[in-house]
């Protein structure tokens, strides 16, 4: 069991999103039953120890740092945002501070992105004067992930060169 379990985990570290129980069975060439016996048992492992990685099983399971480390791992590794967040950043920056509500017709996804952009501290998001409704702009630690000084506009358009740049490579 400890070979598997040990397996499972190198399944875990190399791959970077969650994976069911069917999906580790395949690349270990091992039953679905074998294979959550043993993430059960190193999920508990991992939360026996007092250690800054853990097992997320919420959507699939995943090797993890836990959220008290995260700040460390921000550093080091900076946060990679998909082409569709991207792009609503970039019209956040383009046209900061923009109402929510011009966002969304903008971008129909919009409320999640924000969420996230928000979350990651890379936008902020304030009600205007009158009360009702949500200006959003970007906050410094927007330049500081993408190491730009100047003025927003320069960064939104160096933005937009990364977003087409990402679009054109895949």
């Amino acid at each position: 069991m400890q070979q598997l379990k040990s397996r499972i985990e190198a399944v875990l570290f190399v791959t970077a999103k969650a994976l069911s129980v069917e999906e580790i069975a395949v690349y270990l060439d091992s039953e679905p039953e074998q294979i959550e016996e043993a993430i059960l048992e190193l999920i508990m492992d991992y939360s026996s120890r007092d250690g800054a990685l853990e097992i997320d099983d919420e959507n699939g399971y995943i090797l993890q740092v836990k959220e008290d480390y995260s700040d460390i791992v921000e550093k080091i590794c900076p946060i990679d945002l998909s082409p569709a967040v991207l792009r609503t950043l970039l019209v956040i920056a383009l046209k900061e501070p923009i109402r929510q509500t011009e966002l969304v017709k903008l971008r129909s996804a919009a409320y999640e992105h924000v969420a996230e952009l928000v979350d990651r501290g890379l936008i902020s998001k304030h009600k205007d004067k009158n009360g009702r409704s949500i200006n959003i702009k970007t906050t410094p630690k927007f330049a500081e992930y993408f190491k730009l000084k100047g003025d927003t506009r320069a960064l939104a358009r160096q933005l937009e060169q990364e977003i087409e740049e990402k679009k054109n490579a895949s």
